[in-house]
C-alpha cells in the first residue's frame, strides 16, 4: 500500500457566475414547491410558504441559504417584533422547512453538496428548535365579562 498526495479539487473549479447561481436558486425553489406539493400541501399553503421565503430573501438581499444566526436574530427579533405571534411562528417555520429540504432532499444530500460546490457554503438551518419563535401556549380566547365585572366597569 502506497501513500498518495491528496489535493483539494475546489482550487481547480471554475468560479460560478451570478447567472448560474440565479438559475440554481430557481431550480431549488421549484424543487421546494414540488416537495411541498408531494407532501400534500394545498396550493394556497404552498403560495404562503414561498411568499414568506421571498420576503426573507428580499429583506436579506441575498439567497436564503446565506442567512446567518445574526440575520435570523435581527429578522425575527426586530423586523417581526410587532407582528402577531402566529405570524412570527409561521414565518419561522418556513426557513426551517426550507433548510430541511436543502439539507436532506429525499434523503440524498443533493442540494447541500451542490450548494457547497457552487458557493463554498455549508447549508444548515439557523433556527434550531430552541430559537424558533413559538406561538403562545395559552389560548387567546376572549371570554365575555360577567354581570358583576360589567357593573364594576361602568360604576368606576
Amino acid at each position: 500500500m502506497a501513500l498518495a498526495v491528496v489535493r483539494d479539487l475546489r482550487e481547480h473549479r471554475a468560479p460560478v457566475s451570478a447567472e448560474e447561481l440565479a438559475e440554481f436558486g430557481t431550480d431549488v425553489l421549484a424543487g421546494f414547491v414540488l416537495a411541498l406539493a408531494l407532501a400534500g400541501l394545498v396550493d394556497s399553503t404552498i403560495r404562503n410558504e414561498t411568499n414568506h421565503l421571498e420576503l426573507i430573501r428580499d429583506w436579506l438581499g441575498r439567497p436564503p441559504w446565506e442567512m446567518e444566526p445574526a440575520d435570523a436574530d435581527v429578522y425575527f427579533g426586530r423586523v417581526l417584533r410587532d407582528a402577531k405571534p402566529s405570524t412570527r411562528t409561521g414565518r419561522a417555520g418556513v426557513p426551517a422547512v426550507f433548510f430541511q429540504f436543502l439539507e436532506c432532499q429525499f434523503l440524498e444530500l443533493r442540494h447541500k453538496v451542490e450548494l457547497h460546490n457552487l458557493t463554498g457554503r455549508v447549508v444548515e438551518c439557523r433556527l434550531d428548535e430552541m430559537n424558533r419563535p413559538r406561538a403562545s401556549a395559552e389560548p387567546q380566547l376572549r371570554i365575555p365579562a360577567g354581570e358583576a365585572e360589567i357593573k364594576v366597569l361602568f360604576a368606576g
